[in-house]
């Protein structure tokens, strides 16, 4: 092999809710971790800002990997590990659950031949290596092949696509050691009132109006906002050691979500940091924890949130570009603790291929 040479890896490119990026079998990476992450970076053109020389999209959201395998896990069709990449780091985190590319995993595994469609609908079992945390995924197999239209509309992405049902099994404290890790569902961290709270994605949660916002800003003004982002990050640290994480500087979690009073027909309104840029929606697992504090009496969303009557609850969460809507299911006995969330999703395959990468990188297997 020339040292001109570059390794092809196939791979699709799928869209997941309102992330991309490219999806591998994981038998096609370097089993080596050091390894596999330099490919990955290497695919997808970081550290640079505009991701050039690669696949990423300039944002942390088109910044993401998937790797799937068949999973010896008993009860399980797949295993699903996450990666997060940043445009202008060399870092790949893979402690966090990404709901989002997660939608896509059961159509790239019916794509590439671990699964088999079993009807009109198929329904598999995905364990999230990242967090140990499995889902029921149903997507839409008509004929036995994946079906990517259809009516369902989510906002952030245009148009309308088949529906992809994710029914999240057990998300509590997904990365900390609980689902209020801190024993409070509020405390004062750095002067401002917060809700640390895990419930499928380590988050932080705090009244907009506490750090002199109204919670209703653009995202373009909020990641114009320097003091505000500052202030933030303060806070984030500061969290991140009360929640049991240590020194978060430089890991993508905890998110940190502004909150306030809805004003779209919603249950609550939110503006995201992941966590260092305002996201134009919010992530799924963020969606799912907000919609879990809204429940929680004496979290900070008690006395903003907007609460539907019995349960099932069905919690709107607005964002920037619309709304997300979480079905979540309290214990009869316990009616602060949620035994459910439920929610809808949609993908789409973009392209097949192979993605190419120095050999100097990785000379292949």
């Amino acid at each position: 092999m020339s040292e001109f040479s570059q390794t092809a890896i196939p791979c699709l490119f799928m869209r997941g809710g309102t992330s991309r990026g490219p999806f591998f079998l994981e038998s096609d990476l370097p089993a080596d971790i050091a390894s596999r992450d330099k490919v990955l970076l290497a695919v997808m053109g970081s550290p640079d800002r505009r991701q050039i020389d690669g696949l990423g999209g300039a944002n942390p959201l088109t910044s993401k990997v998937g790797i799937v395998r068949r999973s010896a896990t008993p009860g399980v069709d797949v295993d699903f590990l996450f990666a997060q990449l940043q445009p202008e780091k060399d870092t790949v985190d893979t402690t966090p659950n990404c709901g989002n590319m997660l939608a896509a995993v059961v159509p790239f595994a019916l794509e590439r031949g671990l699964l088999q469609a079993s009807g009109e609908t198929s329904t598999f079992r995905v364990l999230t290596l990242n967090t140990d945390m499995q889902c029921d995924i149903t997507v839409a197999t008509p004929g036995g092949v994946v079906r990517y239209d259809g009516d369902a509309r989510i906002d952030g992405v245009p148009g309308t696509s088949a529906p992809i049902t994710i029914n999240f099994l057990d998300t509590a404290g997904s990365v900390c050691s609980s689902l209020l890790p801190t024993g409070h569902v509020r405390d004062v961290i750095d002067g401002v009132e917060v809700t640390c709270i895990d419930n499928g994605m380590p988050l932080v949660m705090f009244r907009a109006a506490d750090v002199g916002r109204t919670g209703y800003e653009s995202v373009a003004d909020m990641n114009a906002d320097t003091e505000l982002k500052a202030r933030i990050e303060r806070l984030r640290l500061a969290c991140g050691h009360a929640m049991g994480l240590g020194d978060v500087s430089a890991k993508n979690y905890p998110k940190m979500t502004l909150v306030a009073p809805p004003v779209a027909g919603g249950n609550i309104c939110t503006r995201s940091f992941i966590p260092h840029v305002c996201h134009d929606a919010i992530g799924v697992l963020a969606a799912v924890t907000v919609g879990t504090a809204c429940v929680l009496s004496g979290s900070v969303a008690d006395g903003i949130a907007i609460l539907p009557d019995g349960s099932p609850k069905r919690i709107s969460v607005e964002h920037p570009t619309g709304e997300f809507s979480v079905e979540l299911e309290l214990d009869a006995l316990d009616p602060q603790k949620v035994t459910r969330a439920a929610l809808l999703r949609t993908a789409r395959l973009i392209m097949r291929g192979e993605v190419m990468v120095p050999a100097s990188v990785w000379p292949g297997h």
